[in-house]
C-alpha cells in the first residue's frame, strides 16, 4: 500500500485512485495470486472504514471502486514428490539451487524465510531450521524484516538428508560468516531456475509458492492432521490451512461408519 500511496492524505484518494492501484497489483510482474490480491484489497478497505467511522471520512473509495480477486483460489498447483524429482534433477547442475529447491519443497517455508536464513538457524544435531525472519528486496536494497505473522516464527524439522544438502553447500563457501545470508540469491534468481528446471525436466510450470502448496499437499496425502500442518506452515490460525486445502483431504465419512460398526 505505502509504496503506492505514499503520503497521500486518506480525503484525497478517491475511486479512481483505488482503481489505478488495482491495476497495478493486478498487473504486477510478481504475479500476485487472486487470495492475496483480494486480502490486500479488504485490509485497504479497513482502513477507510475506520477513517469513515472515527474520522468523518466521507466515503470509503475502496468500496466504492468494487474489491479485487478472490475469496479461494480456483485450484492449487502442485508437484508430486515424483515431479518434484524429476526438476531437482534438472537443476542438479546448481548446488545452490539443489539446496533451495529441496528446503523449500521438503519443509514449506516461503521463499522470503528461505532468503532470509543464515547458518545460525539451522541445528543438525536436531534437524531444524528456526524461521524468526523475512527477506524482501525494495528500491535495491536488501530488507530482513520480521515475518508475515506472529505464528511464522516457528522450528521445522527437517529430512536429514536435507540438513546433509545444507551443509554440503555451507562447505564450499568462501569467506562466510554464519550470521550472514546463507542464500544471496534474488526471488528472479529463483523464478528463472523455476522455468529452466521446468523446460528441462517437463513438468508442469507452477510458482515459487506452489512448492509450499506441494509440501503442504504431500502431508494432507500422508494422514498428518490440519493442526499440524497449519503450525509447520506457520499459518496464523488453522482457519487458513482448512480454508486453502480442505479439497485436498478425503471425504472420511465411509470409513467413519465402518469404525462405528466395528464397535457394534
Amino acid at each position: 500500500m505505502l509504496p503506492y500511496f505514499g503520503n497521500t492524505p486518506i480525503n484525497k484518494i478517491s475511486a479512481t485512485t483505488i482503481r489505478k492501484w488495482q491495476t497495478t497489483l493486478i498487473s504486477h510482474p510478481a504475479g500476485y495470486s487472486e487470495t492475496y490480491l483480494k486480502t490486500v484489497h479488504n485490509q485497504v478497505s479497513a482502513i477507510f472504514n475506520f477513517a469513515c467511522k472515527y474520522y468523518r471520512l466521507p466515503e470509503n473509495p475502496a468500496r466504492i471502486c468494487g474489491a479485487m480477486g478472490k475469496k479461494n483460489a480456483d485450484c492449487l498447483l502442485f508437484w508430486t514428490v515424483d515431479e518434484f524429482k524429476r526438476f531437482a534433477e534438472a537443476v542438479s547442475d546448481k548446488i545452490v539451487s539443489t539446496t533451495i529447491f529441496n528446503l523449500l519443497f521438503w519443509s514449506g517455508m516461503r521463499s522470503g524465510e528461505m532468503l532470509a536464513l543464515t547458518l545460525n538457524d539451522f541445528d543438525f544435531d536436531t534437524n531444524t531450521v528456526s524461521i524468526s525472519k523475512n527477506y524482501a528486496r525494495l528500491d535495491n536494497e536488501d530488507l530482513i524484516l520480521e515475518p508475515k505473522t506472529p505464528k511464522s516464527k516457528r522450528k521445522v524439522t527437517l529430512p536429514p538428508f536435507v540438513c546433509d544438502l545444507v551443509k554440503s553447500y555451507v562447505e564450499k563457501l568462501v569467506d562466510y560468516e554464519p550470521d550472514e545470508r546463507l542464500f544471496t540469491v534474488t526471488k528472479h534468481y529463483l523464478k528463472h531456475e523455476m522455468s529452466r528446471g521446468c523446460k528441462k525436466s517437463g513438468v508442469k510450470v507452477i510458482r515459487i509458492h506452489d512448492l509450499r502448496h506441494s509440501h503442504a499437499s504431500l502431508l494432507i496425502e500422508m494422514g498428518f492432521s490440519p493442526l499440524l500442518i497449519s503450525e509447520r506452515l506457520g499459518h496464523e490460525d488453522i482457519k487458513t490451512t482448512l480454508q486453502t486445502y480442505s479439497h485436498l483431504y478425503p471425504n472420511k465419512q465411509g470409513e467413519v461408519a465402518e469404525r462405528l460398526q466395528s464397535f457394534f
